[in-house]
């Protein structure tokens, strides 16, 4: 696999096999990764917020039909 360097980006090479163009920095990959992992994060969160909310909905719906139930004698 040989590399070459990019013109004008210290920290690109090429990958003359898969013509791929590579970052070498490892700053750059962290910060990468640091922004991956907290919109995974975020994700993670909407998520558990949905699921409250449709359990709340549920207890909601649960305590509409008791409070009918009451009303109406049965």
């Amino acid at each position: 696999m040989s590399r070459l360097k990019v013109e004008g980006f210290d920290s690109l090479i090429r990958d003359t096999s898969s013509n791929a163009i590579v970052n070498t920095n490892k700053t750059d990959y962290k910060l990468y990764m640091a922004r991956v992992k907290s919109r995974e994060e975020q994700g993670d969160k909407l998520r558990n917020v949905c699921k409250e909310i449709n359990s709340l909905k549920k207890e909601f719906r649960e305590i509409k039909s008791m409070l009918t139930k009451v009303i109406n004698g049965s």
